[in-house]
Protein backbone atom coordinates (compact mmCIF):
# COMPACT_ATOMS: atom_id res chain seq x y z
CA UNK A 1 0.00 0.00 0.00
CA UNK A 2 2.86 2.89 0.99
CA UNK A 3 4.49 1.87 -2.86
CA UNK A 4 1.21 2.50 -4.51
CA UNK A 5 0.53 5.70 -1.94
CA UNK A 6 3.68 6.87 -3.50
CA UNK A 7 3.49 6.14 -7.15
CA UNK A 8 -0.17 8.09 -7.14
CA UNK A 9 1.13 10.73 -5.34
CA UNK A 10 4.31 11.73 -7.40
CA UNK A 11 1.61 10.94 -10.34
CA UNK A 12 -0.42 13.41 -9.05
CA UNK A 13 2.19 15.60 -8.95
CA UNK A 14 3.33 15.47 -12.07
CA UNK A 15 -0.44 15.99 -13.31
CA UNK A 16 -0.82 19.00 -10.79
CA UNK A 17 2.06 20.53 -12.43
CA UNK A 18 0.36 19.92 -15.73
CA UNK A 19 -3.26 20.95 -15.00
CA UNK A 20 -1.16 24.25 -13.37
CA UNK A 21 0.29 24.80 -17.25
CA UNK A 22 -3.42 24.53 -18.31
CA UNK A 23 -4.62 26.15 -15.72
CA UNK A 24 -2.35 29.61 -16.75
CA UNK A 25 -4.33 29.64 -19.94
CA UNK A 26 -7.68 29.54 -18.56
CA UNK A 27 -7.16 32.51 -15.75
CA UNK A 28 -5.23 34.79 -18.37
CA UNK A 29 -7.99 35.03 -20.56
CA UNK A 30 -11.02 35.53 -17.40
CA UNK A 31 -8.41 37.96 -15.76
CA UNK A 32 -7.71 40.12 -18.97
CA UNK A 33 -10.62 39.31 -21.58
CA UNK A 34 -13.15 38.73 -18.48
CA UNK A 35 -14.36 35.31 -20.58
CA UNK A 36 -15.22 32.15 -19.13
CA UNK A 37 -13.96 30.21 -21.94
CA UNK A 38 -15.71 26.77 -21.34
CA UNK A 39 -13.91 25.15 -24.61
CA UNK A 40 -10.37 25.37 -22.99
CA UNK A 41 -10.26 21.62 -21.82
CA UNK A 42 -11.07 20.78 -25.59
CA UNK A 43 -8.34 23.06 -26.70
CA UNK A 44 -6.01 21.02 -24.29
CA UNK A 45 -7.52 17.45 -26.24
CA UNK A 46 -6.80 19.01 -29.23
CA UNK A 47 -3.30 19.36 -28.33
CA UNK A 48 -3.03 15.41 -27.40
CA UNK A 49 -4.64 15.41 -31.13
CA UNK A 50 -1.99 17.47 -33.37
CA UNK A 51 0.87 15.37 -31.13
CA UNK A 52 -0.73 12.14 -31.92
CA UNK A 53 -0.82 13.64 -35.69
CA UNK A 54 2.72 14.81 -35.87
CA UNK A 55 3.98 11.04 -34.52
CA UNK A 56 1.55 9.63 -37.45
CA UNK A 57 3.48 12.18 -40.17
CA UNK A 58 6.57 12.46 -39.02
CA UNK A 59 7.29 9.83 -36.53
CA UNK A 60 9.30 11.80 -34.17
CA UNK A 61 7.07 13.03 -30.73
CA UNK A 62 9.72 15.55 -29.85
CA UNK A 63 8.51 18.18 -33.16
CA UNK A 64 5.25 18.79 -31.28
CA UNK A 65 6.57 20.26 -28.65
CA UNK A 66 7.78 23.30 -31.30
CA UNK A 67 4.99 22.81 -34.05
CA UNK A 68 2.00 22.14 -31.84
CA UNK A 69 2.18 25.62 -29.59
CA UNK A 70 2.46 27.73 -32.36
CA UNK A 71 -0.48 25.92 -34.25
CA UNK A 72 -2.25 26.80 -30.78
CA UNK A 73 -1.08 30.84 -30.73
CA UNK A 74 -2.69 30.57 -34.27
CA UNK A 75 -5.74 28.98 -33.63
CA UNK A 76 -6.42 31.00 -30.63
CA UNK A 77 -5.45 34.37 -32.36
CA UNK A 78 -8.57 33.26 -35.47
CA UNK A 79 -10.92 32.12 -32.51
CA UNK A 80 -10.60 35.69 -30.49
CA UNK A 81 -11.20 37.63 -33.71
CA UNK A 82 -14.14 34.96 -35.13
CA UNK A 83 -15.72 33.95 -31.89
CA UNK A 84 -14.85 36.03 -28.50
CA UNK A 85 -14.32 39.69 -30.18
CA UNK A 86 -18.26 39.91 -31.46
CA UNK A 87 -19.45 38.86 -27.84
CA UNK A 88 -16.98 40.28 -25.81
CA UNK A 89 -19.18 42.28 -24.02
CA UNK A 90 -21.72 39.93 -22.70
CA UNK A 91 -20.86 37.54 -20.53
CA UNK A 92 -23.75 35.62 -20.93
CA UNK A 93 -23.50 35.37 -24.85
CA UNK A 94 -19.51 34.25 -24.71
CA UNK A 95 -20.28 31.38 -22.17
CA UNK A 96 -22.95 30.48 -24.97
CA UNK A 97 -20.11 30.84 -28.10
CA UNK A 98 -17.36 29.00 -25.99
CA UNK A 99 -20.18 26.03 -25.31
CA UNK A 100 -20.75 26.08 -29.05
CA UNK A 101 -16.85 25.87 -29.78
CA UNK A 102 -16.45 23.22 -27.50
CA UNK A 103 -19.16 20.85 -28.89
CA UNK A 104 -17.35 22.22 -32.48
CA UNK A 105 -14.09 21.23 -31.68
CA UNK A 106 -15.25 17.55 -30.04
CA UNK A 107 -17.30 16.73 -33.00
CA UNK A 108 -14.59 17.81 -35.20
CA UNK A 109 -12.00 15.53 -33.95
CA UNK A 110 -14.36 12.81 -33.17
CA UNK A 111 -15.49 13.02 -37.22
CA UNK A 112 -11.84 13.07 -38.20
CA UNK A 113 -10.00 10.75 -36.08
CA UNK A 114 -13.00 8.80 -34.73
CA UNK A 115 -13.93 7.81 -31.58
CA UNK A 116 -11.73 5.28 -30.59
CA UNK A 117 -9.37 6.34 -27.97
CA UNK A 118 -5.39 6.03 -28.81
CA UNK A 119 -2.88 5.85 -26.63
CA UNK A 120 1.51 7.14 -27.68
CA UNK A 121 4.00 5.09 -26.52
CA UNK A 122 6.48 6.73 -23.92
CA UNK A 123 8.92 7.92 -26.02
CA UNK A 124 11.59 8.01 -23.95
CA UNK A 125 10.69 4.16 -22.23
CA UNK A 126 13.24 4.50 -19.43
CA UNK A 127 12.70 4.09 -15.48
CA UNK A 128 14.81 5.13 -13.03
CA UNK A 129 14.96 3.68 -9.33
CA UNK A 130 12.79 6.80 -7.01
CA UNK A 131 12.40 5.30 -3.01
CA UNK A 132 12.97 1.83 -4.36
CA UNK A 133 10.41 2.80 -7.30
CA UNK A 134 10.88 1.98 -10.54
CA UNK A 135 9.24 4.99 -11.91
CA UNK A 136 8.78 6.53 -15.58
CA UNK A 137 11.59 8.75 -17.28
CA UNK A 138 8.94 10.83 -19.01
CA UNK A 139 6.90 11.35 -16.49
CA UNK A 140 9.59 13.46 -14.69
CA UNK A 141 10.33 15.20 -18.23
CA UNK A 142 6.70 16.22 -18.16
CA UNK A 143 7.06 17.76 -15.25
CA UNK A 144 10.22 19.41 -15.80
CA UNK A 145 9.05 20.72 -19.07
CA UNK A 146 5.46 22.13 -17.24
CA UNK A 147 7.69 23.71 -15.11
CA UNK A 148 9.98 25.30 -17.40
CA UNK A 149 7.03 26.85 -19.35
CA UNK A 150 5.01 27.90 -16.12
CA UNK A 151 8.49 29.85 -15.27
CA UNK A 152 8.88 30.98 -18.76
CA UNK A 153 5.35 32.37 -18.99
CA UNK A 154 5.88 34.37 -15.64
CA UNK A 155 9.16 35.65 -17.31
CA UNK A 156 7.16 37.04 -20.43
CA UNK A 157 4.41 38.42 -18.13
CA UNK A 158 7.35 40.50 -15.90
CA UNK A 159 10.29 40.81 -18.03
CA UNK A 160 8.82 41.52 -21.65
CA UNK A 161 7.07 44.96 -22.49
CA UNK A 162 4.68 43.13 -23.79
CA UNK A 163 4.11 41.54 -20.72
CA UNK A 164 3.95 44.69 -18.74
CA UNK A 165 0.88 46.07 -21.31
CA UNK A 166 -0.60 42.96 -20.83
CA UNK A 167 -0.40 43.19 -16.92
CA UNK A 168 -1.51 46.95 -17.39
CA UNK A 169 -4.17 45.86 -18.81
CA UNK A 170 -5.80 43.54 -16.69
CA UNK A 171 -5.12 46.14 -13.65
CA UNK A 172 -6.98 49.10 -15.48
CA UNK A 173 -8.17 48.39 -19.13
CA UNK A 174 -9.84 51.86 -19.66
CA UNK A 175 -6.48 53.91 -18.42
CA UNK A 176 -4.16 51.43 -20.23
CA UNK A 177 -6.00 52.10 -23.53
CA UNK A 178 -5.55 56.22 -22.51
CA UNK A 179 -1.69 55.64 -21.94
CA UNK A 180 -1.74 54.06 -25.81
CA UNK A 181 -1.55 50.47 -24.90
CA UNK A 182 -2.50 48.52 -28.37
CA UNK A 183 -5.75 46.74 -26.78
CA UNK A 184 -6.83 45.13 -29.81
CA UNK A 185 -3.44 43.32 -30.23
CA UNK A 186 -3.01 42.66 -26.25
CA UNK A 187 -6.71 40.58 -26.40
CA UNK A 188 -5.12 38.67 -29.84
CA UNK A 189 -1.76 37.65 -28.05
CA UNK A 190 -3.79 37.29 -24.61
CA UNK A 191 -6.16 34.51 -26.12
CA UNK A 192 -3.43 32.89 -28.54
CA UNK A 193 -1.30 32.55 -25.56
CA UNK A 194 -4.00 30.97 -22.85
CA UNK A 195 -4.65 28.89 -26.18
CA UNK A 196 -0.83 28.03 -26.80
CA UNK A 197 -0.84 26.58 -22.86
CA UNK A 198 -3.47 24.50 -23.06
CA UNK A 199 -2.20 22.71 -26.19
CA UNK A 200 1.02 22.91 -25.05
CA UNK A 201 -0.37 20.92 -21.87
CA UNK A 202 -1.43 18.41 -24.07
CA UNK A 203 1.29 17.55 -26.00
CA UNK A 204 3.42 17.16 -22.36
CA UNK A 205 0.09 14.83 -21.29
CA UNK A 206 -0.49 13.00 -24.54
CA UNK A 207 2.03 9.48 -23.72
CA UNK A 208 0.38 9.69 -19.79
CA UNK A 209 -3.10 9.57 -20.97
CA UNK A 210 -5.27 8.80 -23.97
CA UNK A 211 -5.95 10.36 -27.07
CA UNK A 212 -9.97 10.75 -27.93
CA UNK A 213 -12.73 13.26 -28.25
CA UNK A 214 -13.74 13.95 -24.63
CA UNK A 215 -10.63 14.17 -23.12
CA UNK A 216 -11.32 17.84 -22.42
CA UNK A 217 -14.39 16.93 -20.63
CA UNK A 218 -12.49 15.33 -17.90
CA UNK A 219 -9.36 18.35 -17.41
CA UNK A 220 -12.10 21.61 -17.41
CA UNK A 221 -13.44 20.97 -13.83
CA UNK A 222 -10.20 20.42 -12.30
CA UNK A 223 -8.85 23.95 -13.90
CA UNK A 224 -12.08 25.72 -13.01
CA UNK A 225 -11.43 24.48 -9.51
CA UNK A 226 -7.86 25.79 -9.77
CA UNK A 227 -8.45 29.47 -11.30
CA UNK A 228 -11.62 29.45 -8.19
CA UNK A 229 -9.80 28.15 -5.33
CA UNK A 230 -6.39 30.26 -6.26
CA UNK A 231 -8.36 33.78 -6.80
CA UNK A 232 -10.06 34.55 -9.83
CA UNK A 233 -7.04 36.13 -11.96
CA UNK A 234 -4.48 35.37 -9.51
CA UNK A 235 -2.04 33.73 -11.22
CA UNK A 236 0.26 32.28 -8.95
CA UNK A 237 -2.21 31.00 -6.81
CA UNK A 238 -4.09 29.32 -9.61
CA UNK A 239 -0.71 27.55 -10.63
CA UNK A 240 0.07 26.79 -6.49
CA UNK A 241 -3.96 25.35 -6.33
CA UNK A 242 -3.74 22.85 -9.50
CA UNK A 243 -0.99 21.14 -8.02
CA UNK A 244 -2.54 20.93 -4.57
CA UNK A 245 -5.57 19.57 -6.22
CA UNK A 246 -4.11 17.36 -8.17
CA UNK A 247 -1.49 16.34 -5.40
CA UNK A 248 -4.32 15.48 -3.16
CA UNK A 249 -6.40 13.79 -5.26
CA UNK A 250 -3.53 11.40 -6.25
CA UNK A 251 -3.08 10.53 -2.63
CA UNK A 252 -6.85 10.15 -1.81
CA UNK A 253 -7.34 7.58 -5.11
CA UNK A 254 -4.67 5.20 -3.35
CA UNK A 255 -7.65 4.98 -0.46
CA UNK A 256 -10.90 5.52 -2.84
CA UNK A 257 -11.98 5.62 -6.00
CA UNK A 258 -11.02 8.62 -8.39
CA UNK A 259 -14.71 9.62 -8.24
CA UNK A 260 -14.80 10.01 -4.36
CA UNK A 261 -11.30 12.14 -4.50
CA UNK A 262 -13.34 14.65 -7.34
CA UNK A 263 -15.66 14.75 -4.47
CA UNK A 264 -13.66 15.98 -2.31
CA UNK A 265 -11.81 18.77 -4.00
CA UNK A 266 -15.38 19.92 -5.21
CA UNK A 267 -16.43 19.91 -1.48
CA UNK A 268 -13.05 22.03 -0.61
CA UNK A 269 -13.85 24.41 -3.58
CA UNK A 270 -17.23 24.80 -2.13
CA UNK A 271 -16.38 25.74 1.25
CA UNK A 272 -13.33 28.26 -0.12
CA UNK A 273 -16.17 30.00 -2.14
CA UNK A 274 -18.31 30.08 1.38
CA UNK A 275 -15.20 31.25 3.45
CA UNK A 276 -13.16 33.04 0.59
CA UNK A 277 -14.88 33.99 -2.32
CA UNK A 278 -12.10 35.66 -3.55
CA UNK A 279 -10.05 32.66 -2.99
CA UNK A 280 -7.32 31.06 -0.64
CA UNK A 281 -4.03 33.10 -2.68
CA UNK A 282 -6.13 36.42 -3.10
CA UNK A 283 -4.83 39.24 -1.30
CA UNK A 284 -7.34 40.55 1.10
CA UNK A 285 -9.10 43.98 0.01
CA UNK A 286 -11.23 46.42 2.28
Amino acid sequence: MSDLVIILAMNGLVWGLIIALIALGLSIIFGLLDIINVAHGDFFMVGTVFAWTVILITGNFWLAFLIVPLIGMLLGSLVERAVIRPVENSAALSIVATFGLSLILQEAVRATFGATPKRILDPIGVTVPILGLDYQVYRLFAAAIAIAAIVAFFLFLHRTKFGTWMRATRQDRDTAIAMGVPSNRIFVVTFGLGTALAMLGGVVAAPITTVEFRLGLDVLPLCFMAVIIGGLGNLPGTATAAVLLAFVEGIITSFAEPTTARIFSLIFMSGVLLLRPQGIFARSTR
